[in-house]
C-alpha cells in the first residue's frame, strides 16, 4: 500500500494491522501473539480499575483517581478489537485509493496525493510526539513519586497478595505497559481515521484539477460526475465503518476531560500537575482532530461548487453545462462526518464537547464543596 505507509507502520506496533508481507504461519502465529499481549494487558488493567471502583470507591475523589484512565484503556482496547474485526474491510478501502478513479493518472495528480501524503505524516508524528511526551512523564514521576515508594500509580482491585517485591514490580508493570499501549492505539486509530478523512480532501482537490481541463476536452465529464458520486460514496463508507469507535470516543472523551479538570484542581503536588496537563492535552487533542479533518471535509465538499463556478463553462456545450450543474447542485450538501449520527464531527461539535466537560466539571466540583 502506497497510501497511509507512515500511519499504517504506527498500526502495526499497536498490534491491529499485520504487515501484508507476513504470510507464513510462523509470521502470523508470532504477531497475533504479539497482538493478544498487548489486549490482554489493556483489559487487565481496565478490569483491575474497574473493580475497584465497584468494590472500593466512596467518594468523588477516588472515583476521579480511577475513572480517567479506566476509560481511556477500556477504548484502547476497544478500538483494537473493533479494528481487528474490521481489518479486511480496511484494507479494501485504503486499497481503493490506488484504483480507478481515486488513483493519481497524471504527475499533477501525483504531486496533490504527495502533499496529502506529507500532511497525514505530519499531523501521526505531531501527535505522536504529543502523547508520546504524556506517556513518559507519566511514567518518570510514577518511578520517583509511586514505584519508589512501594505505591502502585494508578488506583487498581488485586485479587491477590502483592507486597513482595517480585509481584509488585509486576502489576506495576501491567499498569505501565497498558498505560502506553493505549497511547500508542490510540495514536494509530486517530491517525488512520484522520489519513482516510485528509485522502477524502485529496480526492476533491484532484477531482477540481479535472474538472479544469473540460474545456480541453468535454467528454471526460461523464468520469469527473461518477468520481464524484464515488467519493460521496467512500466518504460513506469510511463514517459507517468508524462510526461506533467515534461515538464511543466522543462519550469518553468528554469524561475524561472533566475528570481531569478535577482532578488538576486538587492537585497539590507539582509533580502530578505536568503529568495532569499533558495527559488532559492529548485527550483534547484526540478529539479536536475527528473534529478538525471532519471539518476540513466538510469545507472542501463545499468548495466544489465554487471550482466549479469559477471555470469558463460558459463556452462549453448545453450537455456539459447541465453535467457541471449536477456536480454543483450536489456539492451544496456538504459530506459530513458523525458519531453514530448523532454528534457531527465539526469545530462547533468540539466547543460543545467543552462546554458539557466544564459544566460537568463545575457539578462536581460544587457537590464536593
Amino acid at each position: 500500500m502506497r497510501v497511509l505507509k507512515f500511519t499504517l507502520i504506527i498500526c502495526t506496533i499497536a498490534g491491529f494491522w499485520q504487515p501484508p508481507p507476513w504470510t507464513s504461519l510462523f509470521k502470523h502465529i508470532i504477531y497475533k501473539t504479539y497482538a493478544m499481549f498487548l489486549i490482554l494487558s489493556l483489559y487487565i488493567f481496565s478490569i483491575s480499575q474497574f473493580m475497584d471502583i465497584v468494590l472500593n470507591v466512596d467518594n468523588s475523589d477516588e472515583l476521579t483517581d480511577s475513572l480517567y484512565m479506566m476509560l481511556t484503556v477500556f477504548v484502547a482496547g476497544y478500538k483494537q478489537i473493533c479494528l481487528w474485526v474490521d481489518h479486511k474491510n480496511v484494507t479494501i478501502i485504503i486499497n481503493a485509493l490506488d484504483k480507478k478513479p481515486f488513483g493519481p493518472c497524471e504527475s499533477h495528480e501525483i504531486i496533490i496525493r504527495q502533499k496529502f501524503d506529507k500532511m497525514v505524516q505530519n499531523n501521526t508524528l505531531r501527535y505522536l510526539t504529543l502523547v508520546g511526551t504524556a506517556v513518559v512523564s507519566v511514567i518518570l514521576s510514577s518511578i520517583f513519586m509511586d514505584f519508589s515508594k512501594g505505591n502502585l500509580t494508578y488506583r487498581a482491585w488485586i485479587p491477590f497478595d502483592y507486597s513482595t517485591p517480585v509481584t509488585f514490580t509486576l502489576v506495576y508493570t501491567n499498569q505501565m505497559i497498558g498505560m502506553s499501549t493505549s497511547g500508542l492505539v490510540n495514536v494509530a486509530c486517530e491517525s488512520l481515521v484522520c489519513g482516510l478523512l485528509l485522502h477524502i480532501c485529496c480526492q476533491i482537490e484532484i477531482l477540481e484539477y479535472r474538472l479544469k481541463k473540460i474545456n480541453q476536452n468535454q467528454s471526460i465529464l461523464r468520469d469527473c460526475i461518477n468520481h464524484h458520486n464515488d467519493i460521496i460514496k467512500y466518504a460513506y463508507t469510511v463514517n459507517i465503518m468508524f462510526a461506533k469507535i467515534i461515538a464511543v470516543q466522543f462519550a469518553v472523551s468528554m469524561m475524561v476531560v472533566c475528570s481531569n479538570l478535577y482532578r488538576i484542581a486538587m492537585a497539590s503536588d507539582y509533580l502530578k500537575f505536568i503529568p495532569l496537563m499533558l495527559y488532559t492535552g492529548c485527550m483534547l487533542a484526540q478529539i479536536f482532530i475527528y473534529c478538525w479533518f471532519g471539518n476540513e471535509v466538510k469545507l472542501k465538499s463545499l468548495h466544489l461548487a465554487n471550482s466549479v463556478y469559477k471555470m469558463d463553462w460558459l463556452e462549453l456545450s448545453d450537455t456539459s453545462k447541465k453535467g457541471l450543474l449536477i456536480i454543483m447542485k450536489r456539492s451544496t450538501a456538504p459530506i459530513e462526518f458523525s458519531s453514530a449520527y448523532v454528534v457531527t464531527m465539526n469545530l462547533e461539535s468540539f466547543v460543545a464537547l467543552l462546554k458539557m466537560s466544564y459544566s460537568a466539571f463545575n457539578l462536581l466540583h460544587q457537590t464536593q464543596e
